[in-house]
């Protein structure tokens, strides 16, 4: 387990209240953060992660935003800044898989929802930070995108064409506010043991799961570890990247 010092930075991490966005408030909150802890509508879980954050002697700070909304990211972020006065990193994480069906049978609105939620959210997000870190000087971003993203998963177009393009977003993004001293990652995981894979088409879990050639899911503590390198001091010259965790599934 690596360890960095974030002693007295902020960090707002979206979908925070399960799964790989809770493991990445609780890594991030242990090396020093201090955590605002977001969720879309289980705001019991999301206080249960808020109370493990101070518990570390952290401050956390709940909020309920679906990041699909504009109003309701701006609040998110002007919450933020009314208590800790800064953001020093964002990590876009929230998203929605959506049904694994073929293509004729997903629905107008399942394909405006997966998108919505994935992609928008996190062009919102980033929308809203960026001016707070231009005007710092400073900032890490990490976008939550998927191995399926870079190669494709049958059964899931919405979801790979939403996280396709959290990665050429994220290559623009780098570029356009490099000059700032912002760094802008994104990370691109197989199959990780959430709950969402626990809810998943039985078949379509074990085909991906066997396309790992690792033969395991990811857990949600390795994904992040990546992240935790990616919003240090130790990563101030990656921007701009795409990076796998996948058990080498990916072959670029």
């Amino acid at each position: 387990m690596v360890t960095v010092d974030l002693s007295g930075k902020v960090a707002i991490v979206t979908g925070a209240s399960r799964g790989i966005g809770r493991a990445i408030a609780l890594a991030l909150a242990k090396d020093g953060a201090n955590i605002v802890v977001n969720a879309v509508s289980n705001i019991t879980k999301a206080r249960e992660v808020a109370k493990e954050i101070e518990s570390m002697g952290r401050k956390a700070l709940v909020i309920l935003v679906d990041v699909s909304q504009k109003k309701d990211v701006e609040n998110m972020v002007n919450q933020t800044l009314e208590r800790f006065g800064k953001i020093d990193i964002l990590v876009n994480n929230a998203g929605i898989v959506g049904p694994t069906i073929p293509i004729q049978e997903l629905s107008e609105e399942d394909w405006d929802r997966i998108i919505s939620v994935d992609l928008k959210g996190t062009f919102l997000c980033c929308k809203a930070v960026i001016p707070h870190m231009i005007s710092q000087r400073s900032g890490k971003i990490v976008n939550m995108s998927s191995i399926a993203g870079k190669e494709g998963n049958a059964n899931m177009t919405a979801y790979c064409a939403a996280k396709a393009g959290i990665i050429g977003f994220t290559k623009a993004l780098s570029e356009e506010v490099a000059k700032y001293g912002i760094r802008v990652n994104c990370v691109c995981p197989a199959l990780i043991e959430t709950e969402l894979v626990e809810r998943m088409d039985k078949k379509q879990a074990e085909y991906l799961k066997s396309k790992i050639p690792l033969g395991r899911l990811g857990k949600p503590e390795e994904v992040a570890e990546l992240v935790k390198f990616l919003v240090s001091d130790a990563s101030d010259f990656i921007t701009g990247q795409a990076i796998n965790i996948d058990g080498g599934r990916g072959k670029y």
